[in-house]
């Protein structure tokens, strides 16, 4: 299957069969099954803060993030958490349990897309940032001015994976071949100290680690992209004896979890990992991995491409 760079930041990918999800990582990543998606063309680059902005300046859209919650949508929540804010992560200072991921995550009042790091900070020196905070809506609206879509979930991991069928990363079955940093994820003892051997923190310039096979970056580290569809079980999306062509996720409803905080928001499926994933702790740097986000969220790591199918 050959990719072909199309003149507007794209590259158009002949549709094609692989194998998605994981039998060898985590559960929900599996059952690993044979699919086929249509052609579609897919952005190079996540996108930016300059992208952004100018979506912002032409519409004057206003995010999530920038918006404050009401108490309609949060009837449990303390009056004085109703205020425009966003999910920051923010390193401890000493060694926490890995199973509270409140120990490092801030909902931080004025953080947002043009204040990433909280409400003294900017992106003046950002610009080329994949954009932060954004919430569902945020990258459907972006999506819609720009003509295009979000991609579906197969999609993005066809895409992802470059042509290596079945590969654990992006790029092959080593993380890091050759001592070679290859993404923007976290080398140390997660949370609390990153080495930075790949040489940032936080988010990173896109394009900065090496292209896929097919001539796309950051499909893998920097930050989790949304996609269009809602998470259920991996099985239902790939669940026919046949190869299912073009799977969706499961409906709205279905991919409410009632045991969670915002129960009464549905689901959308994140691809990619960002550059808070670890070896010891979210091994999801990989084309395979997914993660639940309520459509609500907005945080330090989530940012989006589009497609145009």
């Amino acid at each position: 299957m050959s990719a072909k760079l199309v003149s507007d930041g794209m590259i158009a990918l002949p549709g094609g069969r692989f194998r998605m999800g994981s039998e060898d990582h985590y559960p929900e990543e599996g059952p690993c099954k044979e699919v086929e998606v249509d052609g579609f063309s897919i952005d190079i680059f996540p996108v930016t803060n300059r992208d952004y902005a100018a979506f912002v300046a032409a519409t004057g859209h206003v995010t999530v993030a920038e918006t404050a919650p009401t108490l309609a949508d949060y009837p449990d929540a303390d009056p004085a958490m109703l205020r425009a804010g966003s999910s920051l992560f923010v390193p401890p200072a000493v060694p926490v349990p890995l199973s509270d991921p409140f120990a490092w995550w801030s909902f931080t009042f004025g953080a947002d897309w043009r204040h990433p790091y909280g409400p003294d900070s900017g992106i003046d020196d950002l610009m080329e940032h994949p954009v932060v905070h954004i919430a569902y809506e945020d990258a459907a609206a972006y999506a819609a001015w720009a003509g295009k879509s979000l991609p579906t979930e197969a999609e993005w991991e066809y895409a992802a994976r470059g042509g290596l069928d079945g590969a654990a990363y992006a790029w092959g079955d080593e993380l890091h071949p050759d001592g070679r940093m290859m993404a923007n994820t976290w080398q140390g003892n997660f949370p609390v100290s990153n080495d930075m051997t790949d040489g940032y923190l936080r988010t990173s310039p896109v394009g900065t680690y090496p292209a896929n096979g097919y001539g796309l970056y950051d499909m893998i580290g920097n930050m989790w992209e949304w996609t269009q569809d809602w998470y259920g079980d991996h099985a239902s999306a790939v669940k026919n004896c046949c190869v299912p062509r073009n799977p969706r996720g499961v409906s709205e409803e279905a991919s409410r979890d009632a045991s969670a905080p915002g129960a009464q928001f549905g689901r959308k499926v994140l691809k990619g990992g960002s550059h808070l994933c670890a070896p010891n702790y979210c091994q999801r740097y990989r084309p395979a991995a997914r993660y639940a986000q309520t459509i609500d969220s907005s945080t330090s790591h989530i940012g989006f491409r589009c497609v145009v199918r």
